[in-house]
């Protein structure tokens, strides 16, 4: 369905801290229209919540699993959640 809005979290596992990958994730995102989060977490993996278009959601599904240049994912788990409204731009969480 055109124009369907889609909201997931995602974790990312494998070396994908100290690789920039935040910043990666904020500039892929963002230049796909989407909104949300991106935020290290103490076990090594990264978290991250998306939302905007179906398309570009699924889209940045993709990417998560190739990461920056320096990362290697090994594993990523998707949570489908209920599409909301309020997420407004992307940033990085410390």
């Amino acid at each position: 369905m055109a124009g369907h809005r889609r909201e997931v979290r995602a974790r990312v596992y494998g070396n994908v801290q100290g690789v920039g990958f935040r910043i990666w994730a904020r500039r892929e995102a963002t230049n796909l229209g989407l909104a949300g989060w991106v935020r290290n977490e103490a076990d090594g993996s990264v978290a991250t919540q998306i939302a905007g278009l179906d398309e570009a959601v699924s889209t940045m599904i993709e990417r998560l699993w190739k990461g920056p240049s320096g990362a290697s994912v090994s594993r990523v788990d998707v949570e489908e959640l209920a599409a909301g409204n309020t997420l407004v731009g992307f940033r990085i969480i410390a």
